[in-house]
């Protein structure tokens, strides 16, 4: 049996519902963006991912996450395969403070939410039975890897004494780089950039990205694993960065437009939340409010690299979760503190040196590497065998009717198309 409290444990699974709930919120998100025909089928894709990666967590995933060390920190092994011996203690872990079956639920909900972000890279043009593949394929050969290196404390990153609050690495620039990958096997959409290709409806998008805001603190601060000071800390960090996310996008708007645009206002919180994610419960409020400033800037242009570079990540995986990831722990590694966080360490300009500074530019770096290359290999395999993407007239019709025979938004209040 395992020592734990019940207040860590009931905020650690309340922490786990405001994850899922991400999960519509970022279906509304996406949703918004895409245009009207093809609304449903992202939708779609996001609600799919969550079934997928929760059965594929609990059959073995989270085994070879957080399994006992295969060897070399790279892969845990299928001790806990089919959720056998959670009574056991987690390997590596000091004091969870939670079951570990409470730990695993919370960990399912991360894999989701970041499986899920890749149909943004995919949007408008991707098979549904090719985007199930790939999902599969790619929890499996890319999330879990890095899973374990960071967050297992067997993990070779986190041996080498990497910091990442709740996934810098392994949800944020995994995802924005593996979606770089998606994007450029697929290839770009019918008629882009050239064809006006505007979200359908922005108040969607606003919509979802209030849900997101309102997820995302347990999403960080219930990456502490507990109620205590360090989850106060990352929910007031968490909130001061999405501040200043939007400050910062709709300035760019605002100065480069001449407006300030209300998907500026969306995007720039959820990039100052990106941003936050890995140092949430490392950094003292006023370091949490330049990260989100920066995140807002800096990735309000890193959207734009995409009509420079001509690969067409359609919603902006890379340019906001991707680049807010390589933001957060770059911060991270010059801000963190111990007088926040008394387990975790000093960044280089609150006098820790070059080390962690240093681990934290090689943690991203192997990542970003790791999730590009792996997820190119992965959707390219899976174009060669079954096709990745629609037809020419599925994609000009749209795919809520190619893929599902529904539409969002047909005459007599949609639904099913019959016959």
């Amino acid at each position: 049996m395992h020592e734990t409290s019940s207040a860590n444990l009931v905020w650690v699974l309340v922490s786990s519902a405001l994850v899922l709930f991400m999960l519509p919120g970022l279906a509304l998100f996406y949703g918004g963006m895409v245009r009207s025909k093809n609304v449903l089928a992202i939708m779609m894709q996001v609600f799919t991912a969550t079934a997928v990666v929760t059965v594929i967590w609990a059959i073995g995933g989270f085994s070879l996450a957080f399994g006992p060390d295969l060897g070399g920190g790279l892969l845990g092994n299928l001790h806990l395969f089919g959720l056998h011996h959670l009574a056991e203690p987690l390997a590596g872990f000091k004091h969870l403070g939670i079951s570990p079956t409470a730990f695993m639920i919370f960990q399912m909900m991360f894999a989701i939410i970041t499986a899920a972000l890749l149909a943004g890279a995919v949007a408008d043009r991707m098979r549904f039975a090719a985007f199930v593949v790939v999902i599969i394929l790619w929890v499996l050969l890319v999330y879990i890897p890095i899973a374990h290196w960071v967050f297992a404390p067997t993990g070779w990153l986190a041996l080498h004494g990497v910091l990442d609050f709740a996934g810098g690495t392994v949800v944020e620039i995994n995802s924005g780089f593996s979606a770089l990958a998606l994007a450029m096997v697929i290839g770009k959409r019918r008629g882009w950039p050239h064809d006006p290709m505007a979200p359908h409806s922005v108040p969607l998008t606003l919509l979802g990205a209030g849900i997101l805001w309102f997820g995302w603190f347990g999403f960080n601060a219930g990456s502490s694993l507990g109620a205590n000071d360090v989850a106060v800390s990352a929910f007031l960090n968490t909130q001061l960065a999405a501040a200043t996310g939007l400050l910062g996008w709709i300035l760019v708007d605002r100065i480069s437009q001449g407006k300030a645009t209300t998907l500026g206002a969306a995007s720039g919180a959820v990039a100052g939340m990106v941003a936050i994610t890995p140092c949430a419960g490392f950094l003292d409020p006023m370091a949490a409010l330049l990260v989100g400033l920066l995140a807002g800037v800096i990735c309000a242009f890193a959207v734009r690299l995409k009509f420079r570079f001509g690969y067409d990540d359609s919603l902006d995986v890379l340019g906001v979760h991707g680049v807010g990831g390589l933001i957060g722990m770059i911060m991270l590694g010059l801000f963190a503190t111990t007088s926040i966080n008394a387990a975790g360490a000093n960044g280089l300009l609150t006098g820790g040196g070059m080390h962690l500074f240093t681990w934290e530019l090689i943690a991203a770096a192997v990542t970003a590497a790791f999730s590009f290359t792996v997820t190119y290999v992965i959707a390219k395999v899976v174009d060669l065998i079954m096709g990745l993407r629609v037809s020419d007239e599925d994609e000009f019709g749209g795919l809520d009717l190619a893929e599902h025979a529904e539409s969002a938004y047909s005459v007599g209040g949609g639904g099913r198309i019959s016959g």
